[in-house]
């Protein structure tokens, strides 16, 4: 069994309660004042206080006091008939001080007695050292993932020095939405993950909801020369917009004195600083999400913001609330052309239900932003990827040689919380290039592909095939055993009605992928892919349009635990759903309906998980 040993830069997550405790109760002692309100004083060096967690419980709210004084306040789903998990609470800061968790629950208990019967209070305990195996089936091999907890929306990402850092929206303390936290974790190649203590923390404003990080070279912030400068929204009783800096490369930061930097009079959220223009002055994108608008501020030194422009109230997809913009230039490709790419993304109104990112192509001149007009005069609404599962996408600050590098949270707001698993919730799709090409139609779209270094993933050549003809037979190909894969296949819809492409495991549990050449549609079956029983909203068909007219397509899929993303010639159109089959896929199987079409090549790959 692997340890942390007391010097452990973070805690990981406890799945199943370790033989440590066992000794439930050491070092914790527990007053009840009543029926809702208990404390729990911790004593003794140890380094965490493992709390128990039932997730159908309500959120009993903590004050950790220390001098007499509350120092922070978290909401803990703390176990009353059964402990599905345990949490830790990092002791550190506190070292040499004494420790009282106030707690107070939701709802009264019957009597005191009853509320003594919790078995949080025979469950927690204090520990040096805990237990890291992961015990979930569904946990990717590799896709970033936070090590135990909820995640939602990617943040603050910037590239520094080699580095690429990634901040999220972090429950440390539950795998259900609450105690917003920034995560963070970096990588030096875009797959494999460092994870590192919590960066920012909430504070008398609120929690950390999303933002974004530059570096300031030039120190118009007055934080110092190449300082690290996060900008976030502080959710409170009101959402408002604060900085928090650091020195040593995105690992610490500290809270600005002068917060809020920006206070609007309704609710705004998920500034994103994405260029300092040729005057000096940074622009910054902030959602106005209630009114379905984007905003555009300038500002000179990332502290005083001067509202410039809006953009979007009547435009696009209008039926959730609007979140996580980002704006960026970019070539189309083969052209000398430039346009700004505007990301959008919405909640609920995706375009298979709940949420999802839209964008919109156009022009900025430093103050507004222009959305360009189809041939019929209206502004169309465009979706970066067709799955169910890719939302809250942003880029990289900062990335090298002007890539345009995104990520997005690889979840949806409808089931998210109700997915089968514990020990943590969500992960985040592979990383992605974001491009711009102007399609058949004539009309500017935005592919996204995977990042070049997704390919350091392929491991031993699994299965190599040459040109076959496809017809109502099926053509059958194995996958390795642990149904990690990445499938590249080219395909000629020849005279074909539909070409389908089905991933399949021993028990029956099936994706149904269908290449329709005529329609120029390609589709994605989940509702017999496994698990499904969790959501109504869970079962689904996708559809994307494949913005090609030759009647041939070709494509990457990379298979995880608990994921399908498919790229479409080189990412014109992409498509993420997560799936929970009972064992993994083991089979493709590859068919034509209503005539005769070919399959051009194919290769799978073993996935290199180390």
């Amino acid at each position: 069994m692997k340890t942390i040993p007391r010097k452990a830069l973070m805690p990981l997550l406890l799945s199943a309660l370790s033989p440590l405790l066992a000794f439930a109760g050491q070092g914790v002692e527990v007053n009840h004042l009543g029926t809702r309100n208990s404390q729990a004083r911790i004593s003794g060096q140890d380094r965490y206080v493992m709390l128990p967690v039932q997730e159908s419980a309500a959120d009993a709210r903590i004050n950790v006091i220390a001098d007499g004084k509350v120092q922070e306040t978290i909401f803990v789903r703390l176990a009353q008939d059964r402990t599905d998990y345990a949490v830790p609470f990092d002791l550190a800061p506190y070292a040499g001080r004494k420790v009282l968790l106030d707690v107070l629950f939701p709802d009264p208990a019957v009597s005191v007695d009853s509320r003594r019967e919790n078995v949080c209070w025979q469950d927690i305990a204090v520990s040096d050292s805990f237990d890291t195996t992961n015990r979930e089936k569904f946990r990717p091999a590799y896709h970033h993932t936070p090590l135990w907890g909820w995640m939602n929306d990617p943040n603050g990402m910037f590239y520094k020095d080699g580095v690429w850092h990634l901040y999220y929206q972090h429950n440390p303390y539950c795998s259900k939405w609450q105690n917003m936290n920034w995560g963070h974790s970096s990588s030096t190649d875009l797959i494999h993950w460092r994870h590192h203590p919590e960066a920012i923390a909430p504070s008398a404003l609120g929690t950390v909801f999303s933002g974004c990080a530059v570096t300031d070279p030039d120190n118009t912030a007055g934080f110092g020369s190449g300082a690290v400068v996060a900008m976030y929204t502080s959710a409170g009783e009101s959402q408002m917009q604060s900085l928090s800096s650091s020195n040593d490369g995105g690992e610490t930061f500290s809270f600005y004195e002068g917060n809020p930097v920006l206070t609007l009079e309704s609710e705004a959220r998920d500034p994103k600083i994405f260029t300092r223009g040729d005057d000096g002055r940074w622009r910054m994108i902030l959602a106005h999400p209630l009114d379905h608008e984007m905003l555009i501020f300038s500002s000179a030194d990332l502290k005083d913001w001067t509202l410039e422009s809006s953009f979007g109230k009547g435009l696009g997809a209008q039926d959730g609330v609007w979140e996580c913009p980002d704006l960026f230039p970019l070539p189309v490709d083969g052209t000398d052309e430039q346009k700004w790419v505007l990301l959008c993304n919405i909640n609920p109104g995706g375009p298979f239900g709940g949420s999802g990112t839209q964008y919109f192509i156009g022009d900025f001149d430093g103050k507004t932003f222009r959305a360009d007009r189809d041939a019929q005069g209206n502004v169309p609404t465009k979706w970066l990827d067709y799955g169910k599962d890719h939302y809250a996408t942003v880029t990289w600050s900062g990335a090298p040689d002007g890539r345009r590098t995104a990520i997005g949270w690889m979840s949806n707001w409808q089931y998210a919380a109700d997915v089968p698993t514990r020990q943590f919730r969500s992960a985040n799709t592979l990383p992605r290039e974001i491009s711009l090409f102007r399609a058949p139609d004539g009309e500017i779209y935005a592919a996204s592909a995977p990042s070049p270094e997704t390919a350091a993933l392929r491991g031993k050549l699994f299965c190599k095939s040459a040109s076959k003809a496809l017809g109502s037979r099926p053509l059958r190909f194995g996958l390795p055993s642990d149904g990690l894969a990445e499938i590249e296949v080219a395909i000629d819809g020849g005279d074909a009605a539909d070409i389908t492409l089905t991933l399949q495991n021993a028990q029956g549990e099936k994706a149904v992928m269908v290449y329709d050449p005529k329609a120029h549609t390609f589709s994605f079956d989940r509702r017999e892919s496994g698990d499904v029983s969790f959501s109504q909203d869970f079962p689904a068909v996708t559809v994307a349009p494949t913005r090609e007219d030759s009647g041939r397509t070709s494509l990457r899929i990379f298979i995880d635990r608990a994921s399908v993303e498919v790229f479409g010639d080189a990412g014109r159109y992409a498509m993420t759903n997560l799936l929970f089959p009972s064992s993994p896929y083991t089979t493709l199987s590859l068919s034509a309906k209503g005539g005769k079409a070919k399959m051009n090549s194919l290769k799978i790959w073993k996935i290199r998980v180390n």
